[in-house]
């Protein structure tokens, strides 16, 4: 590794430190589907915003809570202190699609339609409100 790549890398690891945020890969859902639902609760306190996700009937809306709550859990490791209401929300969402699996359905005529199963990563991060 050259040394400005070993720079940036540690930069980037000192402010991961200070960041709290969790990832979700390979989540086999559509982003699309998943994106509807980060774009309810982006910007909304994080209490609040599991509130929104306990209550929503969409599928998505469970894997994006517990995704919440482990980012809630990753900020009360890191920083030592106890999440209370009011002081975490959520920075910022990215649903980014992943890999796609590509089926065959049989049609007619000797014909095949394709199929792909979609699926997405999630990142989520916390901030403090200062």
């Amino acid at each position: 590794m050259g040394k400005r790549k070993r720079l940036v890398a540690e930069a980037r690891k000192e402010a991961n430190k200070t960041s709290y945020f969790a990832k979700l890969n390979s989540c086999p859902t559509s982003p699309r589907k998943m994106r509807q639902v980060a774009d309810l609760v982006r910007g909304m306190d994080a209490y609040q915003a599991l509130n929104v996700l306990k209550f929503n009937t969409r599928e998505a809306s469970t894997r994006l809570e517990k995704l919440l709550k482990s980012a809630i859990a990753n900020y009360e490791a890191k920083s030592n202190t106890r999440a209370e209401e009011g002081v975490l929300f959520v920075k910022s969402i990215t649903v980014d699609s992943a890999l796609m699996q590509k089926r065959l359905r049989t049609a007619p005529q000797g014909r095949g339609y394709r199929i792909r199963k979609r699926s997405n990563h999630v990142t989520l991060i916390l901030d403090t409100k200062k």
